[in-house]
């Protein structure tokens, strides 16, 4: 089925398939179509007058004072795509850009930009030929939304820049070319309309997001191995004390644990112990992931919402045209701040549950560094300084960008989100905090292997089992590089474990 853009129903869901190009039958909805007509008929008659209008027949940010002659209106759309492409820094993936365009097509879908059909079907016309414009991740300040990205990402349809095609990158005019694609002419107020919003730091936003989650289911999974591996108690996870405290990330996770632990045999071989309660790293389990997932839905409550929300300036209603902020980040750049914080936690106690496991002072029932020989071998002594490196990078990379405002286009523009550096500083640590997950889980699926011939429950054995898909049992000291990245790949792109909660 073709996915229609009218505006309102874009989820998350439909961004993250289009970006992996599971979906690339992109389209405009009839009733869209007929929006944008109308509002288009209103800039044109406005583009024929003498009023000045911003963007329309007069320049852009503190240039706005200058009016523009009829005959270079079009032309005035072209220069401030080029004159604000000035990216720079490693290009965004494939699917950050596919999923910018996606969700600049939705906006302008809503009817409230003034720009003909044509421009929106523009940038569907890319993403069901596979032509993905070359962006640079750097240069964008998050208001008036992601100037420089979208600029890029609009250069490529009136024929110019770089575009990828085919697995090649090309010059922009040659790429459209090769997919039998024509480049565009805009017209009054459509440059401008292509690159005034948010749409570079919410395709990342969504992308990791969903990733994020996926970390946070993962992350009970891992824990509940973890806690069984050093014969942990799951008496701190009862109903009972999360109903006394009734945060509902904290709840699932909780339940999770439970149902993930239930049945275990080593958890049989050690009710009488005389141990009374764990660390916090698996005591507070369900406190600190709870709380990222609480994070994780806030996220995306916003990214929903403006996921369908008209961030051009101006904007055009019914028969006026008005000039406001819908363009500034920082709904965003707040989100993906808390969500790098958040994230940073996740690693944070994964990393302290590493080392309990492979330190001979916080665990004398498990081998030394889990080696088969300790002292001959090293076992997994140097998987947990790699994961204590990761954290202390997020720890860097946590630091928000939003609290930190640089005042730009002489002044116009004098406090802005730094929405997108937000974004890209997530993105890594998504990325670090899965490196993290994968050490635990290497170090907690070699703890259960030592506790043969006693089985953790059938949930656990089934993870554990998928991990033994990507990595072998530990018989001596190898390069663990192999594992780690393997399992990272693992949980990057599927559920660890099912776990009804």
């Amino acid at each position: 089925m073709p996915l229609e853009l009218d505006g309102n129903q874009l989820t998350i869901e439909d961004v993250c398939a289009v970006a992996n190009a599971r979906t690339a039958d992109v389209r405009l909805a009839p009733a869209a179509i007929e929006q944008m007509l109308r509002s288009r008929e209103l800039i044109e008659r406005l583009a024929a007058g003498d009023a000045p209008i911003y963007a329309v027949n007069t320049g852009v940010g503190l240039l706005a004072n200058v009016r523009i002659a009829r005959e270079e209106l079009d032309q005035l759309q072209r220069n401030v795509i080029r004159s604000h492409s000035a990216g720079v820094g490693d290009p965004l993936s494939r699917e950050v850009v596919r999923a910018m365009m996606l969700i600049r097509a939705n906006v302008l879908a809503m009817g409230f930009s003034g720009i003909r059909p044509a421009v929106a079907q523009a940038l569907c016309g890319l993403l069901a030929r596979g032509v993905t414009p070359v962006v640079p991740s750097q240069g964008s300040v998050g208001a008036s939304g992601d100037l420089a990205p979208l600029a890029h990402m609009a250069l490529v349809l009136i024929g110019e820049g770089e575009a990828e095609f085919d697995g090649v990158v090309y010059a922009g005019g040659e790429a459209l070319s090769l997919a039998g694609l024509e480049p565009i002419v805009l017209h009054p107020k459509e440059g401008i309309s292509l690159i005034n919003g948010t749409q570079a730091m919410l395709a990342i936003g969504c992308l990791e997001l969903r990733a994020a989650e996926r970390l946070a289911d993962a992350a009970d999974v891992i824990c509940a191995m973890t806690l069984d591996a050093l014969r942990g108690t799951p008496r701190a996870f009862d109903e009972r004390i999360h109903r006394a405290r009734p945060h509902p990330g904290q709840a699932l996770s909780a339940a999770r644990l439970r149902k993930l632990l239930e049945g275990s045999e080593i958890r049989q071989s050690h009710m009488e112990c005389r141990r009374v309660q764990d660390a916090y790293s698996l005591r507070c389990a369900p406190q600190v992931h709870g709380a990222v997932r609480d994070a994780l839905a806030e996220a995306r409550r916003v990214f929903a919402i403006e996921l369908n929300s008209a961030t051009d300036n101006p904007l055009v209603f019914g028969d006026e045209i008005l000039s406001g902020g819908n363009f500034h980040g920082e709904p965003l750049a707040f989100q993906l701040d808390f969500l790098a914080v958040a994230l940073n936690a996740l690693a944070g106690i994964s990393e302290r549950r590493i080392d309990r496991l492979v330190n001979p002072a916080l665990n004398e029932e498990l081998p030394a560094f889990l080696a088969g020989h300790p002292g001959l071998e090293s076992g997994l002594m140097m998987t947990q300084v790699t994961a204590a490196s990761l954290v202390a990078e997020n720890r860097v990379l946590a630091h928000p960008a939003s609290t930190g405002s640089i005042t730009t286009s002489g002044n116009k523009e004098d406090f802005v989100s730094m929405g997108m550096t937000s974004a890209t500083k997530f993105q890594r640590i998504v990325r670090n905090t899965r490196a993290v997950l994968a050490i635990e889980a290497l170090t907690a699926a070699r703890g259960l292997d030592l506790l043969a011939p006693l089985k953790t429950s059938q949930p656990l054995e089934e993870a554990r089992n998928q991990i033994r898909s990507v990595s072998p049992p530990i018989e001596a000291d190898r390069p663990f590089y192999r594992d780690i990245a393997a399992i990272e790949e693992l949980l990057a792109r599927t559920e660890l474990v099912a776990c009804p909660a």
